[in-house]
């Protein structure tokens, strides 16, 4: 039996995708919105996200890690990184920012851990694309790209020696 691999698709400047996320941002955003990224794409993004709309506040930085619903099964991942919150989240309007919108189980996961530090007026979802495929009622509020992939590919977001943010495309046996 032969299997026919999935088509090639161009894949986006991710930088250029973080001007367009900022400009769908930009007029719904409040002097009290404060951005929150989830390791480690959404935290590159969020970055780009803060200089891109001239924010003067710091972003939350968010692992997800001990909030995943897959914990017990799959364990600790190897590199979790400290969840850092440097401002009151109570009656404050957030903006969640991830690189990309799988399932929707790693946004649960964030939201989850976020309501520990205190409940937000809002909490909307900034990605940088949207694949389908979502196992719980998530969307996104802003997102410039929607693509369906096969499941056995999984976009990655990655930076280069300049600091670009770039996108690959990664094949699963």
């Amino acid at each position: 039996m032969t299997t026919n691999p999935m088509p090639a698709i161009e894949l986006p400047d991710a930088e250029i995708q973080c001007a367009q996320l900022a400009e769908l941002i930009r007029p719904e955003l409040r002097p009290d919105t404060l951005l929150v990224g989830i390791h480690s794409g959404g935290v590159w993004v969020a970055r780009r996200l803060q200089r891109l709309l001239d924010l003067d506040t710091e972003i939350g930085l968010i692992d997800v890690s001990f909030y995943r619903d897959d914990y017990r099964a799959k364990g600790l991942h190897a590199r979790v990184k400290p969840s850092s919150i440097p401002f009151d989240v109570e009656e404050r309007p957030l903006i969640l920012v991830d690189d990309v919108l799988y399932t929707g189980r790693t946004t649960r996961a964030a939201i989850n851990e976020l309501f520990d530090y205190g409940r937000p007026a809002s909490i909307q979802l900034a990605v940088l694309v949207d694949r389908g495929h979502r196992q719980l009622p998530i969307c996104a509020n802003y997102c410039p790209w929607k693509v369906v992939l096969d499941p056995s590919q999984e976009l990655v977001l990655s930076t280069d020696a300049d600091d670009r943010l770039t996108w690959s495309l990664a094949e699963h046996a």
